[in-house]
């Protein structure tokens, strides 16, 4: 055969190769499958961000939280940290009640005083029930009165299905949380607090010329997992609440009731891999940048920005941000004077048209009344339009 045989007959067979090509459909985007199936009484999947719930199972039913109402402990101390009420280097009195206080301990002694950061590092590494009593005492003069104050901290993180009456999580009928309440509150403390969420990723700490672990396995297993609190006792089982980031994505997993130590470990990553191989956490839009620019009428400006309140992040199946769109609605005629936040209008994210995501569209900055000329310009031009 000669070369220009040889070439032409190559040349028929890419272009029927490529004829063939066009004529198979598309690849589709692979479904994303079912949640996996937990071994726990209560369990919950959030994505950090977003807030998206991307599993869950009894996830309302109130539970017995054990330590991990030291969530709750830790996130008053850290409170009351960031309003300058105290200080890390403070010392603690340790006192009898606390000494004695049952269960794992941190092994503080009677009529000591302790730094409050060892006592917090007591509280979440050891979970130790001596140090949380010591800092419920500290901080609320009582662990009775330190309970109300976890409840009414609660109710402001709208944890609708808890109660709390001590704060170590020893078991009691009037003691109980939820998977979806714990996920919000691990949530606000990441969030508020982010310079005091370090304190969960210590995996060992000395005290007493004793060295305590961390009892959550995941620290050493998962490089991605940087935090969460363990607790366990025979009515309760085996809990954890961990949170893990992996290219920018955080993922919060509560998992209540579960049969031994290495099964929440196990069904914990379970959750955490499915998240993070299945779905995808997209910025659609920053609070600090207006959506929109629109008409004010008499007032000090003949514009307003109008924006959203927070950052606004969606969670969406991998491989589906492409499909993301957004718009808005302006639903009034703005009359001066407007106050920063007023609402006037909404901000709508869709996946393929199905609405995921609405945000109140606000004013980001106050607009004083114009003068009496420009106000009477406008009630004219206004009652011509």
């Amino acid at each position: 055969m000669t070369f220009v045989a040889t070439l032409r007959s190559s040349a028929v067979f890419m272009l029927t190769a490529f004829m063939l090509m066009a004529t198979l459909p598309a690849r589709a985007a692979a479904p994303t499958p079912t949640a996996p199936t937990v071994n726990a009484s209560g369990y919950l999947l959030m994505d950090f961000n977003s807030g998206q719930i991307l599993a869950e199972g009894n996830a309302r039913d109130r539970l017995e939280p054990a330590s991990l109402t030291k969530l709750m402990t830790a996130y008053i101390v850290f409170n009351e940290l960031s309003l300058g009420n105290i200080k890390l280097t403070d010392q603690v009195p340790v006192s009898e009640n606390a000494w004695r206080t049952q269960g794992s301990r941190s092994f503080i002694e009677v009529n000591t005083r302790v730094q409050l950061e060892t006592l917090i590092k007591g509280v979440i590494v050891q979970s130790g029930n001596d140090a949380s009593v010591a800092l419920a005492e500290y901080i609320a003069g009582s662990e009775d009165a330190f309970a109300d104050l976890m409840n009414n901290h609660a109710r402001a993180l709208n944890m609708t299905g808890t109660h709390f009456v001590n704060s170590t999580g020893l078991p009691s009928p009037e003691h109980y949380t939820t998977a979806a309440d714990l996920a919000l509150l691990m949530q606000a403390i990441i969030h508020q607090f982010p310079e005091y969420y370090k304190f969960y990723s210590i995996k060992e700490y000395s005290y007493n010329g004793i060295t305590q672990p961390n009892r959550n396995r995941l620290l050493t297993l998962d490089p991605s997992v940087d935090g969460g609190k363990t607790g366990h006792t025979d009515a309760a089982g085996y809990c954890l609440v961990a949170s893990a980031m992996r290219d920018g994505m955080r993922l919060i997993s509560v998992v209540l009731g579960t049969r031994s130590d290495i099964i929440r470990a196990q069904e914990t990553q379970k959750l955490i891999n499915y998240g993070f191989r299945f779905f995808d956490t997209r910025l659609v839009h920053k609070a600090a940048e207006p959506v929109t620019t629109t008409r004010v009428w008499q007032g000090a400006s003949e514009e307003i920005a109008l924006g959203i309140a927070q950052d606004l992040y969606v969670t969406v199946p991998r491989n589906a941000a492409d499909r993301i769109s957004a718009n808005y609605t302006v639903n009034q005629l703005i009359l001066a004077p407007v106050a920063q936040g007023a609402q006037f209008g909404q901000f709508d994210v869709s996946l393929d048209g199905e609405n995921i995501a609405s945000r109140p569209l606000i004013a980001v900055k106050d607009i004083g009344e114009g003068s009496f000329a420009h106000r009477f310009a406008d009630r004219v031009l206004l009652f011509f339009q």
